[in-house]
């Protein structure tokens, strides 16, 4: 290998932000077993590349001893003596053994370690990106579904989507863009793996911090998230700043920044509520969009008794207890639910 190559590649190594001296080392270990594939198995050697010139050397290292059992091992002392009369027995000499034709076998083991050591850097950089991408949304395009899992192209990596983290009866099509959350990125021998959701709560508040800007700005703060992915959400939010309706901010003119979200979720229902440090007012709102007339509530064992209109008993409940039981989840509160009527005969 001649200067030029050197250069080459310790350029090429900087480029690709592996440090050099990795890359001669690697290069030195390769070269070795290179050696030994071709030209003696058993013997122990090592090889030694020039950083600056390119020039490669191989030595034989063998142990000096009183009588030799294996001459590709060992090597008399009287023999050792020869070239220099300071070696004494268990000294290591090294002879060099550089075969003529070693320089193509050199260059070609160099550029196969070249390219896999750049292919190892290339995974640990897109590994690190990702990595501290985690809880973070990203957009990417539909490749192909095998097995139920659905694989999408996010430009320098791919990302799974498993049947688990999919939304009930959403269908994917090839090419067809879509934003997802990161959960987890682990590293294997192939790359980063990197799974994503479209379940995850977290989506869901990651889509409101890029639509709505107060949410972005800080001035809008999301307290909590309920999800039954592809059916309905519940969303609690909190304004700093008194001018600031937090709702409304949500929400946008005529609907749009929400119906912005519905739609990326294809048509999941979306209940924005204000959040409350009082938890009565805060249950009563998370129940919404039906109306309250009373809640009580038990701090200690965070229970809360619920008084509705009679009319609204069915709205407040939900479809299979679906209302209730997001309300419940949202606040953190065990929610019991009765009608005025049903509260007037029992009381």
């Amino acid at each position: 290998m001649n200067a030029e190559f050197m250069q080459a590649f310790e350029q090429l190594g900087k480029e690709k932000g592996i440090a050099p001296e990795v890359l001669f080392d690697a290069v030195e270990a390769a070269l070795i077993s290179a050696y030994k594939r071709n030209f003696g198995a058993v013997q122990n050697v090592r090889v030694s590349l020039d950083r600056m010139t390119g020039e490669i050397h191989v030595f034989a290292r063998k142990t000096v001893v009183e009588e030799v059992n294996d001459a590709r091992l060992e090597i008399e002392l009287l023999e050792a003596r020869k070239s220099d009369v300071r070696y004494e027995v268990e000294d290591v000499v090294e002879i060099e053994v550089t075969p003529k034709d070693f320089g193509r076998i050199a260059a070609q083991t160099a550029k196969q370690v070249v390219v896999q050591r750049i292919r190892e850097a290339e995974r640990g950089i897109i590994y690190e990106e990702f990595s501290n991408r985690e809880s973070d949304i990203l957009t990417g395009i539909v490749q192909r579904i095998e097995q139920k899992n659905v694989y999408i192209d996010l430009g320098k990596a791919e990302a799974i989507l498993a049947p688990s983290e999919q939304i009930p009866g959403e269908v994917y099509k090839h090419g067809e863009r879509v934003k997802s959350y990161i959960i987890e990125v682990k590293k294997t021998t192939k790359g980063p793996q990197i799974l994503v959701s479209r379940t995850h709560p977290g989506l869901l508040k990651r889509l409101f911090e890029l639509e709505v800007p107060e949410i972005h700005d800080g001035v809008v703060e999301i307290k909590s998230v309920a999800r039954e992915p592809g059916a309905r959400s519940k969303i609690a939010v909190y304004s700093r700043d008194e001018n600031v309706d937090p709702v409304g901010s949500c929400v946008g003119h005529k609907g749009v920044r929400v119906q912005a979200i519905v739609n990326e979720l294809r048509g999941e229902k979306i209940d924005i509520v204000k959040w409350n440090t009082d938890p009565a007012k805060y249950i009563a709102n998370a129940l919404s969009p039906a109306k309250v007339v009373n809640v009580e509530v038990n701090e200690v064992e965070k229970i809360s008794q619920v008084i509705v209109p009679d009319y609204q008993l069915s709205l407040a409940i939900g479809k299979e207890g679906q209302n209730a039981r997001l309300a419940a989840k949202l606040t953190g509160w065990k929610i019991d639910i009765k009608s005025e009527s049903q509260a007037r005969t029992e009381g």
